[in-house]
């Protein structure tokens, strides 16, 4: 049962708020949106905690228009009584003194996400301006703070940050502004960041906040949590709402085919650790104290290779892991092994041994730990570093795992053998590439009869300089060869359009003449054993036709190396040509040569043509419309699309990788319905001048 008796007395003063603006970095780990989110964050997971406290299940973030940002709960309210070591109110003593709060080992929360006590106060520190409403006992209090110091705002103008404000001179005082229903409780905070700490281009990311409540609700089953945009001509609303947990969260997370069933592991543990608490005369002393810890775990291996795994503490992401995520490893490691190693002589499994990577390709797991205090490293919450909690999960994991895996079930039994194939299959695979690395690497002269007959390759053995296009048809190649640099500029042809790897599996891409070709004569891997010092060209050029059919390839293309050569797209190495649309022939009155233009749309086109109607000059018509690059005579296609100095190129880049990982999934994925959806949704705003007809 909930521990109802929380009040000012719970909270523990330590010390002010000056060093914050001093050093914000130190707390919130930067100055620009993310930091800003980091802000948002800490005042939503208060109101989380009060949640997995059992008080409360819903929660709104509203983006004001005047920038301002605004959390809204329905749970206990923040203490309005007097703490007695300050003889400040609850409310005063969460958002102006630093390590003050109600998570030191009072009881107060069994499990929380805020644990230094410095969110509420940090965030009030670099806030221009901050507002606290508190429904409790049957009154509605209200607290304002100017840059951390309490004070009133004259409103009178219109709310906002930089309303006239006079702040406390003899004793600060929360104001009761109201009343509310009996029974009725909640805490809302309205705060506007401070121009003076955060920069100027920093803002509230609504993908990301999107991102972290859709996170949020899923690891809270139960808890609604709506985002709320004002910000935009119309408002966006955003509400969550997940029953089914981390079982959930790990099939949504999920991108491939599974290979097994979403497996959920659960299980605790107890260790004791030696921490300060509260004694009844309001002093900190050291006590050896029990702890429970809670171990939840879902996780799924599917057909691919990639490993999506997030880890959390109290609801709190930790994207570097930490004593749990190594728990995990171990636990996970230990029990498959041992499986494997009882069925080597069926895997055929040799003196090999398995490794985490062959063990994680593929998979998709899910890991939340619960636990009264944690030590995290640092404010920012990205590392747990409470050492107990390792072996805890370490034993849950294995033998949990190991159920599954020894399970007479005939469903578990059956996917246990797929799992294990696969995995041996991955170290295989991995030692296999390891041999080979030296045959990878860049041939000379003598030795590039092993690469595709096809490959008209350059002469330079000089990976930077070098540039691979891969080109439509053969027809274009005849006309490149022609118009290409030989000494660094080499070409690869491929017939029509290959094959869409994100609906294909590994082995049907590598059985794919086209793919495998192009993979072969890059030379650096695919896959998880892509290694990007290895790759022979220094640029990988696209080279299609500029029409819709030229598009689909270059896209089928895109798709290939962001699934199998990634590192190759993020380094900046793959481009795509832009040959010309049109070729406009202006005529020169006397024995001055006719000049040639190039344009790449139809817009361009009709600007070029109005120019040369306003300045009273003629040109060639019909006008030359490319159909193809096979069309365009060898010193066209080398003087706009080939030469070094001439041409323009358009890098392909990943800005964020999983967003782009999102899109390939939408566009060129398994699933229809989602992207009929888009299609639909979109078809309204999109512009038919862009179709090529």
């Amino acid at each position: 049962m909930p521990n109802n008796d929380y009040s000012a007395r719970h909270l523990s003063v330590l010390e002010g708020l000056e060093a914050v603006r001093k050093r914000p970095g130190m707390y919130i780990g930067s100055t620009d949106s993310r930091g800003l989110m980091h802000c948002l964050w800490e005042i939503i997971d208060n109101s989380v905690d009060e949640t997995l406290a059992g008080y409360g299940n819903t929660i709104e973030v509203v983006l004001h228009r005047d920038n301002s940002v605004e959390v809204r709960d329905r749970a206990r309210g923040i203490p309005v009584d007097i703490e007695p070591k300050t003889g400040l109110t609850g409310v005063e003593v969460v958002f102006t003194k630093l390590h003050a709060g109600g998570k030191f080992g009072s009881g107060s929360y069994a499990a929380s996400g805020g644990l230094h006590g410095v969110g509420a106060s940090v965030v009030n520190a670099l806030s221009a301006r901050l507002d606290v409403e508190v429904d409790r006992g049957g009154i509605t209090y209200a607290m304002s703070f100017r840059r951390g110091e309490p004070g009133i705002f004259d409103d009178s103008s219109g709310k906002g940050a930089d309303s006239p404000f006079a702040p406390f001179e003899d004793e600060s005082k929360l104001c009761e502004i109201g009343k509310v229903a009996k029974g009725v409780s909640g805490t809302r905070v309205r705060y506007w960041t401070d121009p003076q700490i955060f920069i100027k281009d920093a803002r509230f990311e609504l993908e990301d906040l999107i991102d972290r409540a859709r996170q949020t609700a899923f690891l809270v089953s139960g808890l609604s949590l709506s985002v709320r945009d004002e910000r935009g001509e119309e408002a966006q609303e955003h509400k969550f709402k997940f029953d089914g947990g981390l079982t959930e969260f790990a099939e949504y997370l999920a991108k491939d085919a599974p290979l097994t069933n979403t497996w959920k592991i659960v299980g605790d543990g107890e260790y004791t650790e030696t921490v300060p608490v509260l004694d009844e005369a309001g002093t900190m002393v050291s006590r050896e104290v029990q702890r429970t810890c809670s171990v939840e775990v879902a996780l799924r291996w599917g057909t691919g290779y990639d490993s999506e795994v997030k880890s959390f503490v109290n609801i709190i992401a930790t994207p570097k892991g930490g004593t749990h995520m190594a728990g995990f490893e171990t636990g996970l490691m230990k029990a498959i092994r041992t499986q494997i190693d009882a069925n080597s002589r069926k895997l055929k499994l040799g003196n090999d041994k398995v490794e985490k990577e062959d063990i994680m390709a593929g998979m998709t797991a899910v890991i939340s730990v619960r636990i009264a205090e944690p030590q995290f490293e640092g404010q920012t919450k990205e590392i747990l570093g409470t050492p107990a909690v390792k072996n805890i999960v370490t034993n849950v994991v294995t033998k949990a795992l190991t159920e599954v895996l020894t399970s007479a079930k005939r469903d578990d039994k059956s996917q246990s053998a797929l799992l294990l194939e696969k995995i041996v299959a991955e170290m295989k695979s991995r030692i296999s590439a390891r041999t080979h690395k030296e045959t990878q690497r860049r041939k000379n002269a003598l030795e590039s009869s092993s690469l595709p007959t096809k490959l008209v390759d350059c002469r330079t053995g000089e990976t930077d300089i070098s540039e691979l296009f891969i080109v439509e048809g053969d027809s274009a190649l005849g006309t490149a060869k022609l118009a290409r640099n030989s000494e660094y500029q080499a070409l690869l042809p491929i017939r029509g359009k290959i094959l869409n790897v994100q609906k294909a599996s590994v082995s049907d891409m590598l059985s794919n003449t086209e793919c495998a070709s192009i993979i072969q004569v890059i030379g650096a891997g695919s896959g998880r054993s892509f290694e990007l010092d290895v790759a022979r060209y220094g640029k990988v050029i696209l080279m299609s036709d500029a029409d819709v059919d030229g598009a689909h390839i270059r896209t089928l293309l895109l798709t290939l190396f962001f699934r199998y050569m990634r590192p190759l797209v993020d380094a900046g190495r793959v481009y795509a040509a832009v040959p010309p649309l049109h070729r406009v022939v202006v005529m020169n009155p006397g024995t001055k040569p006719n000049e040639t233009l190039y344009t790449y749309s139809q817009a361009e086109l009709e600007a070029v043509l109005a120019k040369l109607a306003a300045t009273g000059k003629r040109y060639q018509e019909p006008i030359q419309r490319y159909k193809g690059l096979g069309e365009m005579d060898a010193d066209q296609l080398a003087e706009t699309t080939m030469d070094r100095d001439r041409r323009t190129l358009r890098r392909v880049r990943v800005e964020d990788a999983a967003a782009a990982e999102r899109v390939f999934e939408l566009l060129m994925g398994n699933d229809v319905a989602p992207r009929r959806d888009f299609i639909i949704d979109s078809a309204d705003s999109f512009d038919t001048d862009k179709i090529d007809a």
